[in-house]
């Protein structure tokens, strides 16, 4: 039996995906006097993200909209210094306590808090609406232009039709493919298998870093009651790896970093270990009439640095800054969305360059080693000696390329 059709309905920026990107554009759009809907296909945010970090960029963004101190009294960590284990030599990689207030550290908290967040602060402003469970199956289009999406809801189907659509449904977006629009493939070496382990707070411990071996790497990150692990492996060896067993994963694991040996008792069998298959791709065109994508549905980024989060909030601002008058007015046009996009392509692409040259010249001959390099490479004897040298991948990682400072101002609903 066919789930009943409902009357299509209105507004003016329907945001498919209640990710970091589309809950921010939405929050930004409904302050700046927007009718908006963001549609959020889970019932709520309780699920395991790959993203539990926020940089001082978005501390920014909140301290510009007078929300940083509320957000601040979430339970969270606070990380000043990013270390690494290389190769048996202890290096500080990054020191953000030089950057710009409200900088100096990242923030490190479970996602579904910070999107419960702001969804909070958005549900006050009455031009906004948070529809969870809700999924955008398709576009709405007329004469060449996207007029709205198709939703499904439980067992009601209907349409939103709005002035725009915004694709901010992440790396694995039904929007774009919806659109037509291509992406083009830059491609990975390398995938990420993503566990947590007990800690012990009086034993382990406290810093957040990585540590590097011939042929492994290991990201840990201190949660305060449990370890967040990221084990990087080459791109496709997960089944190789599996092949001989979970023991020998829980050996490895506790080799490289001593201090989990206790720990790693934690997994049972490969189910307590997700694979994050890593892509690096971008969208040539992120804009149709009547569309666009930001976030990773525009520019999927690796998990290198963190920074996917980040960018995609810096996108969602950005969107906000340009868009929000048109929109309110009533006169968006295609010049407008090209707007965004230009604003935003090229700090994307400069990460992703940057991500690259990390995968290939980093992370891969890490991984491909047999045993450790007679010498510590260059760039660590560097930081190790020159500690001014750690404010530079503080703030590529902490603040990255073209910062965003929200510009709109708060607009009475109408």
């Amino acid at each position: 039996m066919e789930p009943p059709q409902l009357p299509p309905q209105s507004t003016q920026c329907c945001v498919a995906g209640g990710g970091p990107a589309g809950l921010v554009l939405g929050y930004l759009l409904a302050r700046a006097g927007v009718d908006v809907v963001v549609l959020e296909k889970h019932a709520d945010f309780l699920r395991d993200f790959r993203g539990d970090t926020i940089h001082p960029s978005t501390l920014t963004v909140l301290d510009d909209l007078g929300l940083l101190e509320a957000f601040l009294r979430l339970p969270h960590q606070e990380v000043t210094e990013l270390t690494g284990d290389i190769y048996g030599e202890r290096v500080t990689i990054a020191d953000f306590r030089h950057l710009p207030p409200p900088g100096g550290f990242l923030v490190l908290i479970p996602q579904w808090d910070f999107l419960d967040f702001i969804a909070a602060q958005a549900r006050q402003l009455p031009s906004f609406g948070l529809r969870m469970g809700a999924t955008a199956e398709g576009l709405v289009e007329e004469d060449g232009a996207v007029v709205g999406v198709h939703v499904r809801e439980g067992d009601r189907r209907y349409a939103i039709r709005a002035d725009l659509v915004v694709g901010a449904d992440g790396r694995h977006t039904t929007i774009r493919e919806a659109a037509g629009l291509p992406t083009e493939d830059i491609g990975a070496p390398i995938d990420v298998l993503w566990f947590r382990l007990p800690r012990d707070a009086a034993r382990d411990p406290a810093r957040t870093g990585g540590t590097i071996r011939p042929g492994a790497m290991l990201v840990t990150l201190n949660r305060e009651t449990y370890w967040q692990c990221a084990f990087v492996i080459p791109k496709g060896s997960l089944a190789r790896l599996q092949q001989q067993g979970i023991a020998a994963f829980r050996d490895r694991v506790a080799g490289l970093a001593d201090f989990l040996a206790g720990a790693v008792g934690a997994l049972g069998s490969w189910d307590d270990v997700k694979l994050l298959q890593v892509q690096i791709n971008r969208m040539p065109r992120w804009f149709r009439r009547g569309l666009l994508c930001i976030g990773d549905a525009a520019h999927a980024m690796s998990p290198v640095g963190g920074v996917g989060i980040n960018l995609a909030i810096q996108d969602a601002v950005a969107a906000s800054n340009l868009l929000a008058q048109p929109l309110r007015e009533g006169r968006l046009t295609v010049d407008d969305l090209a707007a965004v996009q230009r604003r935003r392509q090229w700090p994307a692409q400069v990460t992703q360059r940057a991500q690259v040259a990390i995968q290939n010249e980093l992370l891969s001959p890490v991984l491909a080693r047999t045993e450790a390099p007679a010498s510590v490479p260059l760039p660590v004897r560097l930081l190790q000696r020159l500690p001014l040298l750690r404010r530079l991948p503080a703030r590529l990682v902490g603040i990255g390329v073209r910062p965003e400072r929200v510009r709109t101002k708060p607009v009475a609903p109408r």
